[in-house]
């Protein structure tokens, strides 16, 4: 799960830099915005992974 939760962040963070040099973004605030958007889908990953696991047991 780990490895799966730092792939999406980057995934999110690569996505919103793309966005910043793309469209001159000021502030960088492509790639804070989907960073921050890539830790909580993360973690709504990883909670719903758990609970499946925690449901199987």
């Amino acid at each position: 799960m780990p490895i799966q939760m730092g792939v999406t962040i980057y995934l999110f963070y690569w996505v919103g830099s793309w966005l910043d040099n793309k469209y001159a973004i000021a502030g960088e605030w492509g790639m804070k915005g989907l960073t921050l958007l890539g830790v909580v889908v993360s973690l709504y990953q990883f909670i719903r992974q758990a609970n499946q696991i925690n449901k199987n047991e």
